[in-house]
């Protein structure tokens, strides 16, 4: 796909508010670095992102989410979900390295919660109104005029901030429909009568609704469905690309996925999520082409799930998770951070995957190593009160 035309034309016409059109003149620091944030709302199940088919727990514990002979082998332990075959294929030519064991410093399970916390990069709820990406492009822009576009109808939390940031819709709206579910749990997650009532109602509706149709339709429909969202996902990642790489073009983005909360009928409904994701990083890597080699993605969500399968096919809200990173230029090795293994007394709170990696370790040591952050800057501005959670380096 070639890169969209940079016009002010064209970006009027689009509806597209970019700032740094006025200032690419102006520019004083290398525009070749680029740094791409995907975030999975909802909780993705990092246990079905990137197996540990080599744990010896793990068949046991997951049943009949535990992944099989598809998987698509990383090492001698892990092993990605074979919806993922293009990460699969970065990661066997050094570019896409999984983080099995990570979290945020939250610990609430709720998604309002744990997504703020995420976003923002503070080490608690709502301790501060703007994210830690825009943060980012305030501390960058001291060295030079630093740009960055959120891609959605809304810009996410993580680049709110009186940073100045573009935002580009491919013009569908939020699917409320797809976010009331998991709104209305957090708001009733403590009523002892409520949440426990709709829970129940939730899971009755989605197994309702996945009976309507004879097992053949229904694969059917869902394989049909996961192929569309394959393609619109990867034509989102061709059209950021083409933003990325134009001349002038921003240097950081972030761009949302919805739909990973999934307490009933994981497999099939999870697969089609990691299919979109897999294919809006597809996108990028072909749209960027050789830009790819200067570009890093990573992919993160607010918080992981249960180790344990639920009564209805599902997982619940969890802990640790896998995070994704991606690019031309990561350095080749294995896992990134500690694999705490899947015993009951390596569990945290003997259901989760134990948090053993803090997630603004990852994010600090990236936007060190590849954009040039220092660690003063990283630990007050960008990430407040962080100086314990040190980077992690050598990743880039």
């Amino acid at each position: 796909m070639n890169a969209p035309m940079l016009s002010r034309r064209a970006f009027a016409a689009a509806g597209l508010a970019l700032p740094f059109l006025a200032r690419v003149a102006d520019a004083a620091v290398p525009a070749n670095k680029k740094f791409v944030v995907i975030i999975c709302r909802g909780g993705m199940d990092g246990l079905s992102v990137a197996a540990p088919v080599g744990d010896p727990d793990y068949a046991a514990l997951r049943g009949g989410l535990a992944l099989g002979d598809t998987a698509l082998k990383l090492d001698g332990t892990f092993a990605l979900n074979p919806a993922l075959a293009n990460v699969h294929k970065l990661a066997l030519a050094g570019e896409a390295r999984i983080a099995p064991a990570v979290a945020t410093p939250d610990r609430a399970r709720s998604h309002f919660e744990a997504q703020d916390v995420l976003e923002t990069g503070a080490a608690g709820v709502y301790a501060t109104t703007s994210g830690w990406l825009n943060r980012s492009v305030q501390a960058m822009s001291a060295a030079g005029k630093i740009e960055a576009i959120s891609v959605g109808p809304t810009a996410p939390l993580i680049l709110r901030g009186p940073a100045p940031a573009a935002s580009w819709s491919p013009g569908r709206g939020v699917d409320t429909a797809a976010r009331l579910p998991m709104l209305l749990q957090d708001l009733y997650k403590d009523d002892p009568l409520l949440g426990p009532a709709l829970a129940r109602g939730l899971i009755t509706e989605t197994m309702a609704r996945d009976s309507g149709a004879t097992d053949d339709a229904m694969g059917g429909g869902m394989r049909a469905g996961a192929a569309q969202g394959a393609e619109a996902a990867r034509a989102l990642g061709e059209a950021l690309a083409g933003f990325l790489k134009a001349p002038g073009g921003p240097q950081l983005a972030a761009v949302s996925l919805d739909g990973f909360d999934t307490h009933a009928n994981q497999a099939g409904l999870l697969s089609v999520r990691l299919t979109a994701l897999d294919a809006l990083v597809d996108g990028l890597h072909t749209g960027l082409g050789p830009a790819w080699k200067d570009t890093v993605v990573l992919a993160v969500t607010e918080f992981g799930r249960t180790a344990r399968v639920n009564g209805t096919g599902g997982t619940d809200h969890g802990t640790g998770s896998t995070a994704l990173i991606l690019g031309g230029g990561l350095k080749t090795g294995g896992i990134v951070g500690d694999w705490p293994t899947l015993k009951r007394q390596a569990l945290f709170e003997d259901r989760d995957v134990y948090p053993a990696l803090d997630l603004r370790a990852l994010e600090k040591g990236l936007l060190a190593e590849h954009m040039g952050l220092d660690r003063r800057m990283l630990d007050t501005a960008v990430f407040p009160d962080s100086e314990g959670v040190r980077p992690l380096l050598g990743l880039v």
